[in-house]
């Protein structure tokens, strides 16, 4: 799996309540990027607690502050099946994207423990 770090939106980033990834992409500063050659793909880095569940959502907009976002895909999930090293989404890139990609984690209760990293790479690990 090919990764970049210009292709990470969360690194190990604690969420603890509802947030955007800490990083946006502005996949006009790669060049020509074709929708549908690259993955999102979401991964937990520390096991969970305290919450309820969470959805973990790939959103796209024409601005970078994300008054215009679109929801390009999305998983629930339930705090059992917030474990370290489980994937929680894995998806190519649709067509339809915008200029601005970005992860968002949507709690419901409130984490008292939990990581999540999030990337864009060339191909999905399936382990």
């Amino acid at each position: 799996m090919l990764l970049d770090q210009n292709g990470i939106l969360s690194e190990k980033q604690a969420i603890t309540t509802t947030a955007a990834s800490t990083n946006v992409i502005d996949l006009t500063a790669a060049g020509n990027f074709a929708p549908g050659a690259m993955f999102a793909v979401c991964r937990v880095d520390e096991n969970f607690a305290g919450l309820t569940g969470m959805k973990v959502a790939l959103e796209t907009a024409a601005n970078s502050n994300f008054s215009d976002a679109v929801e390009l895909a999305s998983a629930d999930f339930l705090t059992a099946a917030l474990t370290t090293d489980k994937s929680l989404l894995a998806v190519a890139i649709p067509v339809g994207v915008k200029r601005y990609l970005r992860a968002k984690y949507t709690v419901t209760g409130t984490a008292t423990a939990g990581k999540v990293s999030c990337f864009l790479t060339d191909t999905v690990d399936m382990h």
